[in-house]
């Protein structure tokens, strides 16, 4: 496995001056992107921008941006920007249609009851924006007269990189995008998705693998505590059960119905998390990561866990581990 990404999302909410120094070690290292996330805590085009001149060799990514949060034609003078400062790095524009709480609740941009449907249309036209073309789209989400790029762009563009987790957002990635991007699944779903992918078209396949060099047994509980975000999502809850977890989503949900946060935590078995959330020595991780390669992922991005008593010391040792 020699081409290998790297994620600062675990340690966005630590300050942006931590992820660009993550950044700055990963392009040392070799890796050959680095991807930021956008939520609640840095802004994800600004955080690049700084990334791409202190990195001054490794790849760009946003993985992910709400697709809700702008529209099409600011994506693509986003991304088109990105491309400038990188030269001819690549720049990936990920986006997801994210979920109610972050885009709606959090954002107050609405959430839309037809997912597939807008994300279709969203990429359709993102990819118009960004040939250079003046462009006129009327569609049912998203309405543009004569816009064109105001930047050149050369050869080189910013490649399209769509979340997926469930059958027909893996087939559109497989299809409409460059790049599909797995999060939280255990390396034996891999296949399955890959499958599903390649029922759409011939995206490469990204995965995101959440690992750190730590101590296991301590840090246990967090990783639970990080999962149970991600249990009250439907889509992830529907993921986690193909990937071998029924039960455990199951006595979560009836738990948290009745809203006993305790039981429903004390669902998600030791198991579970050790399937997504990969903590042990060197050899351990490293294995754990060739696993998803070898289950069908094209580029692995190291998601390290910023857990330990010297956070930035745990995700430098796992980043040296897999570099």
């Amino acid at each position: 496995m020699t081409n290998r990404a790297v994620s600062v999302a675990g340690m966005q909410t630590l300050g942006a001056a931590m992820s660009i120094d993550v950044a700055r070690e990963a392009d040392e290292l070799g890796y050959t992107s680095v991807w930021v996330a956008e939520a609640n805590a840095a802004e994800g085009m600004s955080l690049l921008g700084a990334i791409s001149q202190a990195a001054p060799h490794i790849g760009i990514g946003t993985g992910v941006l709400a697709l809700q949060l702008r529209t099409p034609p600011l994506h693509a003078m986003a991304a088109a920007t990105l491309q400038q400062l990188a030269g001819d790095r690549d720049v990936f524009l990920g986006v997801g249609i994210s979920s109610p709480a972050v885009a709606g609740q959090w954002h107050g941009a609405g959430y839309g009851d037809r997912p597939i449907a807008q994300t279709r249309e969203f990429l359709t036209l993102l990819r118009e924006c960004l040939s250079g073309e003046t462009v006129t789209f009327d569609g049912d989400f998203y309405s543009v007269k004569r816009f064109r790029l105001g930047l050149k762009l050369d050869d080189r563009k910013p490649k399209i990189a769509l979340a997926a987790l469930n059958k027909q957002m893996l087939r559109l990635a497989g299809e409409m995008a460059d790049v599909v991007l797995l999060n939280y699944l255990p390396a034996s779903l891999v296949p399955w998705c890959v499958e599903r992918v390649r029922e759409g078209g011939a995206a490469e396949i990204y995965a995101y693998v959440h690992c750190a060099v730590t101590d296991r047994d301590r840090y246990l509980d967090l990783g639970r505590k990080d999962l149970l975000n991600y249990m009250v999502v439907p889509a992830y809850a529907m993921q986690f059960e193909r990937g071998g977890f029924y039960e455990e989503v199951l006595h979560f949900q009836k738990a948290w119905g009745r809203g006993h946060r305790d039981d429903a935590l004390a669902a998600i078995s030791d198991a579970f998390v050790d399937a997504i959330q990969i903590m042990g020595d060197e050899e351990h991780v490293q294995r754990a990561v060739q696993e998803y390669a070898d289950n069908g992922v094209d580029v692995p991005i190291v998601f390290a866990l910023p857990w330990g008593e010297d956070r930035r010391a745990t995700v430098s040792a796992t980043l040296r581990a897999l570099a």
